[in-house]
């Protein structure tokens, strides 16, 4: 299981996502600089110890109507090859590991094996901040991926309810800047 370091990060994972964000072609926000809040979340663990993995919900306040997004990332001690430019999120100075490369979680492989392990039945989501302590909001509805089938990762989240989904989806929460609590799906296998 995973150690959760509660120490500094030099930027932020805020602030890196903050000039990250407005340049993907799913964000729907008008401004150049959003507010980002960090609305939810949570981690799964590599079985080899060296890839951070979470899954970050931020909330862009600066839109009239708050959105929320996913952006799945992988922390890792060097840099990743064969990933596309776009797929760096940014380096920053862990205070016990030291410097980070932090990428887009949907380019990195032991993310998305992970995710689709989740989505089997094969890995448990753990709480965001707290080491070794399994998630139980995290669920999983249906069955996972099998042959022919991919993980679609919903970049902009919608509260919705699990039943709309006939294909096996990870759902979980977040909140909204009011305190409002929502859940919807985070991802969904879907054919190839």
């Amino acid at each position: 299981m995973a150690s959760i370091h509660h120490t500094t990060m030099t930027p932020t994972k805020l602030e890196m996502l903050t000039g990250w964000l407005p340049k993907r072609s799913w964000y729907v926000g008008d401004a150049e600089t959003p507010e980002l809040v960090k609305a939810g979340g949570f981690r799964l663990d590599d079985p080899e110890g060296a890839v951070g993995i979470e899954f970050m919900v931020v909330v862009d306040a600066t839109a009239q109507e708050p959105v929320a997004y996913l952006v799945p990332m992988a922390y890792r001690g060097a840099a990743l090859e064969g990933v596309p430019a776009e797929a760096l999120i940014g380096t920053s100075e862990h205070g016990v590991l030291g410097t980070r490369w932090i990428y887009d979680g949907v380019h990195d492989p032991v993310v998305m094996a992970q995710l689709r392990a989740l989505l089997r039945g094969e890995a448990m989501p753990q709480h965001q901040s707290k080491s070794n302590t399994p998630d139980p909001t995290v669920t999983v509805h249906g069955t996972g991926p099998g042959d022919g089938l991919n993980v679609q990762v919903n970049r902009v989240l919608r509260p919705a309810e699990a039943a709309q989904w006939s294909s096996g989806r990870l759902v979980a929460g977040w909140t909204w800047p009011n305190g409002t609590a929502a859940r919807g799906v985070l991802a969904a296998v879907a054919p190839r």
